[in-house]
């Protein structure tokens, strides 16, 4: 008796636990006429419209402007008077949904064992079940790249839309890039860590032994899809990096420092990549190199301190207007999983820095859109283009005034509701606050 009243105990809690539990599930496929009247549209490209109307039928817009005549049959209209419209913010550099609690090992899937990497694919391990992610579609983000870690060449990432079954249905751009972490260039930046070991404990040389052995396998790899001997059998390596040669794939090459960001410079010229440096927190020094050379730059980690003692405190905040000024294509990201959700307000920190609003708008939307190579579907708010938007009561970059109210990706609604909305409700209800 005591053994059945013990299980009831149990499979009653365990009830509890499911009920506490998100029930949200993915939107189904858009179909019909959807119109929002009366909005302020911000298209992601620099451009503001006024009392706008944007439609949107199967996924893709089909008007947008301040007049935009609406069908009278067959149409859905809602009326989204004073509120704002937004293109769907884009999240670069993430492991969201390849892990899920840091502390707890078996939760983690975004590292692999060894150094090169390339055939590992980010996207088989990508977790739509994630409790993270309705965080950050609350906040107006709904692609996001999922990148893997770990090692040299760390493998393949791919961008992802956040509302999905599984990680077929979130595919949005699978492998669209190689990731290269660049061994910082610094003399013993960690006097106990791996950097620090090496001949003589040089941790330069040691970095620069790293880089070498990265730049060899590049040239034995391009040996090889050039048409050299295979007679030993296919190698998955070489294989994994047959779009960086053929222009199908990035080279995302994670480094800081001035003299890395030259190398990494170096490296797209010997070997003809398209090369995206990740990082760049001192690329506002070579900004005209970069700019020469067509090297595009995703901004990690805004709200930090800078590398160099001798930097202004505030050089982070400042650094993406320097490199719009000087024509330099970039982004902004915050690096990790959970803290993508800040990625609006971060990008607000640069509109106070220097950009205008437009333009640290756009580094979270049509920029990234463009580094990452989905700008053809998405990025701004254009005919043609996927209907990944959200609406606003405030400013999206502002965090005391934006609520998003409603989200849109490929025309489906989707639901806004998140662990920590429901937290709060039960909570709320616990202490009789409503």
């Amino acid at each position: 008796m005591k053994k059945i009243f013990l299980s009831i105990i149990g499979l009653t809690a365990s009830l509890a636990t499911l009920r506490a539990q998100e029930t949200v599930y993915p939107a189904g496929s858009q179909k019909g006429l959807v119109f929002l009247k009366n909005a302020t549209i911000h298209t992601g490209a620099g451009q503001v419209i006024e009392r706008g109307t944007i439609g949107f039928s199967n996924g893709k817009i089909i008007a947008v402007g301040a007049n935009v005549a609406i069908p009278a049959d067959d149409v859905r209209v809602f009326d989204v008077q004073g509120q704002h419209i937004y293109p769907g913010l884009i999240v670069t550099d993430s492991n969201l949904g390849l892990t899920e609690v840091e502390s707890v090992r078996a939760t983690n899937d975004y590292s692999e064992v060894g150094e090169i990497n390339p055939s590992i694919r980010s996207i088989v391990s990508y977790n739509t079940d994630s409790k993270i992610i309705n965080t950050l579609r609350t906040n107006g983000i709904l692609l996001a790249q999922v990148v893997p870690e770990g090692g040299l060449l760390t493998g393949s990432s791919s961008v992802v839309q956040l509302d999905a079954w599984n990680w077929e249905d979130a595919a949005y751009k699978t492998d669209n890039g190689i990731h290269f972490y660049m061994p910082r260039l610094m003399p013993r930046a960690n006097p106990f860590g791996a950097e620090a070991r090496g001949p003589g404990g040089d941790a330069v040389k040691a970095a620069m032994d790293k880089i070498g052995q990265v730049k060899a396998f590049l040239r034995d790899a391009k040996a090889y899809l050039d048409g050299g001997s295979k007679k030993n059998g296919t190698n998955l390596k070489y294989e994994a990096v047959k779009g960086l040669f053929d222009g199908s794939q990035k080279f995302f090459i994670h480094c800081d420092l001035m003299k890395e960001m030259v190398i990494a410079a170096d490296m797209k010229q010997e070997f003809g990549l398209d090369v995206v440096i990740v990082g760049g927190t001192d690329s506002w020094m070579i900004a005209d190199m970069l700019k020469k050379n067509g090297i595009p730059v995703i901004l990690s980690q805004p709200h930090s301190l800078p590398v160099m003692q001798d930097d202004d405190v505030d050089q982070p905040y400042k650094t993406p207007a320097l490199l719009q000024k000087a024509g330099v294509l970039f982004s902004i990201s915050n690096e990790g999983f959970w803290q993508q959700r800040n990625l609006p307000f971060n990008a607000g920190t640069a509109g106070a820095y220097g950009l205008s609003r437009e333009e640290a708008l756009s580094a979270i939307t049509l920029n990234a859109a463009k580094i990452l190579g989905i700008a053809d579907k998405t990025g701004s708010l254009e005919v043609g283009k996927d209907a990944n938007m959200v609406v606003s009561t405030g400013d999206i970059l502002d965090m005391k005034s934006s609520v998003i109210t409603r989200a849109y990706i490929q025309g489906r609604e989707i639901d806004l509701t998140d662990k920590h909305k429901q937290l709060f409700e039960r909570y709320k209800h616990k202490y009789q606050l409503q």
